[in-house]
């Protein structure tokens, strides 16, 4: 058998990592060797023409960085919506996946339907992606995985909380919706999605959803990352209702990239695929 080198000097040892939303996208670049970060950006669709299509504002982002036209030996997508729900491994059935999100969205039989594979945590992630963009992807890239960005979310989560008995609830804070993690010593207890305007609106699901897991606000602890930030209005008015309110410590996170802490903790998800 005849070794050669060419897999070798045709591998780039980068990795593309791509979060996207109906509303914008953001991507890094890690070094597999060293597994740092080595650029990062993020592309709002606002500032596009409004008569742009997903299809149009996707290629004026390749147009514009041209770390998204790289080679890569490993390109992954993740899809941001709210379009998921996660199931037990013994409760899933493959035949029936898209039955399991109909009692919190609405879906229709023309949906395509994923499923991320959680084999550590016993579960599964059913969702529905976006299929125009994986198709506009597969056209310019000609191959890549993809997962829910919800995945990635609950399975860091789940291992930050080994060991801890407690009852911790998590807020993830995205720029018009919020996700909130209960969790248990790796156990998931509810993971949920809900859309906000205000500070208010925000106050209110959060303990709405304490009162529904008989959470007391006195002496449970919330943590929150995403895009907030101590100063911010959401910040202070959960402080303001639940005692041990904090910022999730990305310390470990931060090891592996030059960006700052608060960068750490809005693109959580992102740094951690």
């Amino acid at each position: 058998m005849e070794i050669t080198n060419n897999s070798v000097i045709q591998k780039s040892y980068k990795k593309l990592s791509i979060q996207v939303s109906l509303n914008g996208l953001s991507f890094c670049c890690r070094d597999t060797l060293s597994g740092q970060l080595i650029s990062f950006e993020k592309i709002d669709f606002s500032n596009f023409p409004k008569s742009f299509t997903i299809e149009n504002s996707l290629w004026k982002s390749m147009l514009d960085f041209s770390d998204l036209t790289k080679s890569y030996d490993e390109i992954v997508v993740l899809h941001e919506n709210n379009l998921s729900t996660f199931v037990p491994k013994p409760l899933f059935d493959e035949e029936y996946k898209g039955s399991y999100l109909q009692y919190n969205t609405k879906v229709f039989e023309t949906d395509y339907f994923a499923v991320d594979e959680m084999e550590k945590h016993e579960m599964v992630n059913v969702y529905v992606p976006y299929v125009n963009i994986n198709n506009y992807l597969i056209d310019q890239f000609g191959s890549f995985e993809y997962q829910h960005f919800s995945s990635i979310l609950v399975s860091k989560l789940l291992d930050l909380s080994k060991n801890d008995e407690a009852q911790n609830m998590f807020v993830h804070v995205a720029s018009t919706h919020f996700e909130i993690i209960v969790i248990q010593n790796q156990k998931l207890l509810l993971y949920n999605s809900f859309e906000y305007q205000t500070a208010e609106d925000f106050l209110y699901y959060l303990l709405f959803t304490a009162e529904q897991l008989h959470l007391n606000p006195e002496s449970m602890k919330l943590f929150i990352l995403g895009e907030c930030s101590e100063n911010d209005a959401l910040y202070q008015k959960a402080y303001q209702y639940v005692r041990n309110t904090a910022m999730l410590d990305v310390s470990e996170l931060q090891k592996t990239n030059s960006f700052s802490t608060q960068e750490n903790r809005t693109h959580f998800i992102l740094f951690n695929t």
